[in-house]
């Protein structure tokens, strides 16, 4: 299995803590540095969005949250074409690397995490580590439904 991000994809996230990207912004989620992250501000629910340059096939998910500012009840929403597949993880609040399996059943062109609730208070969400990994596909895409 490969993380399906990359160079590639298109990352979008809900807000950046005190829209300071330089250090909190979406670009360190998956710039394998342990020492970066991104923060979210306040609010919820905070997501991420990922869209990929080809069709997928994820998985798993690997999450890794600043303990105290996890996401507590986590909705995946995969879609292609129009046609959309949803399952929710449960993460700990840890500072951990956390694995959840995937188990949507055909490849997906988009994929949006988004955190319902936090561990903290205001509904900040700190991540270190983002990735889904799974397999590229060379197939059509149009399955979901």
């Amino acid at each position: 299995m490969a993380n399906l991000i990359d160079k590639d994809t298109n990352v979008r996230v809900s807000s950046v803590l005190n829209r300071d990207v330089s250090n909190f912004g979406k670009n360190h989620l998956t710039d394998g540095r342990p020492d970066t992250c991104w923060n979210s501000d306040q609010g919820t629910p905070q997501w991420i969005c990922l869209d990929f340059s080809a069709p997928v096939a994820p998985s798993e998910i690997r999450l890794q949250f600043q303990g105290g500012f996890a996401g507590k009840e986590v909705r995946v929403e995969a879609s292609s074409s129009g046609a959309t597949a949803c399952c929710c993880i449960f993460p700990e609040d840890s500072n951990a690397l956390q694995k959840f399996s995937l188990e949507l059943g055909t490849p997906v062109e988009r994929m949006r995490i988004v955190f319902c609730s936090s561990t903290d208070m205001f509904g900040r969400i700190v991540l270190y580590h983002l990735a889904v990994r799974g397999k590229k596909c060379n197939c059509d895409s149009n399955l979901l439904g």
